[in-house]
């Protein structure tokens, strides 16, 4: 499976290899589920057949899959899909997560104090990651491929040319769907010819890209054929109205959760009384009908 998946990036597809290492890199034991060595906590809780079966299983060191390049290409596919998904949701307080170890990569990174040039594998995609989010792909392509990175993970690609030209083909893709889902409120219409220039695509792909964005209706825009201008809609709500909508969707849960407990209490106590008031318009006194009912009994014996 993470040969599949490894194998799917090399070709371009980045949703493929992220669904297809999803589950061994989100269970934190890569190199244990590979049979590439054990761990030491596991080690502790086995006896001693136990840890020859394991050893047994055991991949040769030939075989195995370098556990940095592993998860690079596992986070970088992340990077990919999740920056344009955040700027598309900005504002939306019920979005989801399609990548936890990538959020908490991202919030690793929020809570250094001081933030120098990044060294290890992890650091540089963050770094690249807040560049994407400024639509600015070039910092995000420097972050992404130098000699670091190359000698790191790409260097160990077969073809590893092909995978680099196709990382910056993808960075330049995303980053212009991130740059028009970040600032698209702030135009009222932009040339084709200028976003082309700007993230050096060719005219056709971003036609493609725009179109596909506007028919999928994650962009409210229109397409100009004679200028060949993307002309914005203006009908996604501002930051205030967004604002007000999720005061008013929490203020709903609130009235319903105070709702929901009122009844709970009323379903409690308000049952009690109101089965004493049916008690004392039988002339049953404030009995409820089963104690009453027992008092009868007791006197017919």
């Amino acid at each position: 499976m993470v040969q599949l998946g490894i194998c799917a990036f090399r070709q371009g597809l980045t949703k493929d290899a992220h669904n297809a290492l999803l589950d061994i890199q989100s269970s934190g034991r890569a190199k244990e589920l590979l049979g590439q060595g054990l761990l030491l906590r596991s080690l502790q809780e086995r006896n001693q057949e136990q840890e020859k079966v394991e050893r047994r299983r055991q991949v040769p060191f030939h075989l195995h899959i370098n556990l940095e390049l592993l998860e690079c290409v596992y986070l970088v596919s992340a990077m990919l899909l999740e920056i344009p998904y955040m700027a598309a949701h900005e504002s939306d307080a019920r979005r989801r997560m399609i990548s936890k170890q990538f959020h908490h990569q991202l919030r690793v990174g929020e809570r250094q104090p001081l933030l120098g040039p990044p060294e290890s594998m992890r650091e540089h995609v963050v770094a690249a990651s807040k560049a994407m989010k400024m639509g600015d792909w070039k910092t995000c392509h420097s972050f992404i491929i130098n000699e670091k990175m190359n000698g790191k993970v790409w260097d160990l690609f077969p073809e590893a040319d092909k995978v680099r030209t196709m990382l910056v083909r993808k960075i330049q893709e995303e980053s212009l769907r991130t740059y028009l889902f970040t600032y698209s409120s702030v135009y009222d219409s932009i040339s084709m010819e200028t976003l082309s220039d700007m993230f050096e695509l060719d005219l056709p792909t971003v036609h493609s890209i725009i179109s596909k964005m506007i028919i999928n209706e994650e962009l409210m825009a229109s397409l100009d054929q004679p200028t060949q201008t993307v002309v914005m809609h203006r009908t996604e709500p501002t930051a205030q109205q967004n604002l007000a909508l999720q005061l008013a969707e929490k203020l709903g849960s609130l009235v319903e959760n105070n709702e929901r407990v009122f009844d709970h209490k009323q379903g409690t106590y308000g049952g009690y009384f109101r089965d004493q008031k049916d008690g004392y318009r039988k002339n049953e006194g404030y009995l409820r009908r089963g104690a009453y009912r027992q008092q009868q009994s007791q006197t017919a014996y």
